[in-house]
């Protein structure tokens, strides 16, 4: 490599740049002809696949189950529910006709003509409570029925401006959870659960140590009466709301009327939930973990985690090397890491050996094998961990590598984990004035998270975030957070601080 870095520019000099500059090299996602839309290329897809699978555990482990649901939504089914529809309303595309019919051209073309206009418009869904409930509303009569608890693994829709692969496409993949309780109290013990399950598998999965927390009045889910978050730091010290849990009262339950006979023979609402992450957790964990060579991916998630590289100076000893390189991958492939077989891949291509090793370094897989001549008379094997540089090579006895793997693997996810925290633990300040925070958040500082007193209204709150371009992320739960104080901008009394950041 004749640069320092195998990315340009680096983070330090164009964060923005420097994201998109990492994903093209990571080959992990690029822009389609349909703007503001991505293909997700095989390695990103793999990402995902293992976030979905390993994610997917945990909720049939808390009782639920997946179906799924219709792409379109009648636009009356949103007209139900105003408070909903008008929160996602200049997101929305819209269905208007049902075929299109050819024109010949003087020119000779022939153009696509949209005709057969439709009594009723669909929207291609940007969330599904209003579809769901209305299936809900045909599943549930009595008590006995409840709760119900559904998830979908979909794509959902939402016209974005200013897209960013990952971050922000008008198309992109998520799960979405929608549940049906009984009483308020079931519904809230789902929406915490839930939100539980998220802080988990991003701290344990994803190495991204998530501050756990409800949103504002003023940043809550359309339609909802609680919405709870996680938000990660990422290395510019910006947020990124990275999942969400809300429960929504009777509010959907009464637009789409689903009711159920209670235990005292009466006609009751049911109490609903949704809660749901998507490819957006691919952005979080890139901008959170990658460096100036690449992408980092915690092992649990990588779609492989160790690529082996035979050494073939000599085209007489290509074979055997490479033989030994497929014995050593399918012993790998017998163990486990956290719960599942490890996944090795052998890189055969005939391509040079350093354009090798700096692409899978670019992909961020987390651990490189070298295996030449040498290393099989001396039974070892080179091993470079993608957490360290790329000349920090390590040579192991090939018995004791194959010994040792998963807890190698652990020490990555916990590196992985613990340089997260520490970044988000140095930029995450208890500030107690207006001072303070402008200058915690000037152009030429810094920034990160602030630890407030907060007690404005949402007035104050939307005049805060229009002058700064900084949010409430969220309340956050836990004592450590929990003092008494005045608010920054009122002077009012507060029993906790807030997290103020600015975020994607």
């Amino acid at each position: 490599m004749s640069n320092a870095t195998a990315i340009t520019p680096t983070r330090e000099k164009d964060f923005p740049e420097w994201y998109q500059q990492v994903v093209r090299a990571a080959d992990m996602a690029e822009n389609s002809e349909v703007r503001g839309c991505m293909v997700i290329k095989p390695w990103g897809y793999g990402l995902w696949e293992n976030i979905q699978r390993q994610l997917d555990v945990k909720f049939k482990a808390t009782g639920h189950v997946n179906a799924y649901f219709p792409l379109l939504i009648p636009l009356s089914y949103l007209e139900k529910e105003a408070q909903h529809a008008e929160g996602f309303a200049t997101e929305c595309a819209v269905v208007t006709h049902h075929r299109l019919e050819a024109q010949k051209q003087p020119d000779g073309t022939t153009k696509m003509i949209p005709t057969g206009e439709l009594a009723e418009p669909f929207v291609i869904r940007p969330t599904s409570e209003t579809i769901i409930g209305a299936a809900f509303a045909r599943w549930v009569e009595s008590y006995r029925d409840l709760p119900l608890l559904i998830n979908q693994w979909a794509n959902v829709m939402r016209w974005e401006m200013r897209p960013r692969l990952f971050l922000r496409t008008a198309e992109f993949l998520w799960q979405e959870g929608h549940t049906a309780h009984e009483t308020a109290e079931e519904a809230i013990a789902e929406t915490e659960l839930m939100h539980r399950v998220y802080e988990e598998f991003m701290r344990d999965h994803l190495a991204l140590p998530v501050i756990p927390g409800e949103k504002t009045e003023r940043e809550r889910f359309p339609g909802a009466v609680r919405t709870l978050t996680v938000e990660a730091m990422v290395q510019d010290r910006k947020a990124i709301q990275a999942g969400t849990s809300h429960y929504l009262g009777q509010n959907f339950a009464k637009a789409a009327n689903i009711q159920f006979l209670g235990r005292d023979n009466t006609r009751q609402l049911v109490h609903t939930t949704s809660w749901g992450v998507s490819t957006r957790m691919i952005g979080t964990l890139i901008m959170a973990h990658g460096d100036d060579d690449g992408v980092i991916i915690p092992p649990r998630v990588a779609p492989q985690q160790i690529v082996i590289l035979p050494v073939t100076p000599k085209p007489e000893t290509r074979q055997e090397i490479i033989d030994a390189c497929e014995a050593l991958a399918q012993t790998l492939r017998a163990q486990t890491y956290a719960g599942e077989p490890i996944r090795v891949h052998v890189d055969k291509r005939d391509l040079p050996g350093g354009q090798k090793n700096w692409e899978w370094i670019k992909k961020g897989v987390p651990m490189r094998v070298e295996m030449g001549p040498r290393d099989i008379t001396s039974r070892s094997v080179a091993v470079v961990r993608r957490d360290k540089t790329p000349k920090d090579k390590e040579f192991i006895p090939k018995e004791d590598f194959i010994q040792t793997v998963s807890e190698r693997l652990q020490e990555i996810q916990d590196a992985l984990l613990a340089r997260a925290t520490a970044l988000r633990d140095t930029n995450m300040k208890k500030l107690d004035t207006l001072d303070e925070f402008k200058a915690f958040f000037a152009d030429d500082a810094p920034g990160g998270f602030a630890l407030m007193h907060w007690a404005g209204s949402m007035e104050e709150e939307e005049k805060i975030a229009k002058e700064n371009k900084i949010t409430i992320r969220c309340i956050p739960l836990g004592e450590q957070y929990a003092e008494q104080g005045k608010c920054f901008l009122t002077g009012k009394p507060s029993s906790r601080r807030v997290v103020f950041a600015r975020s994607y």
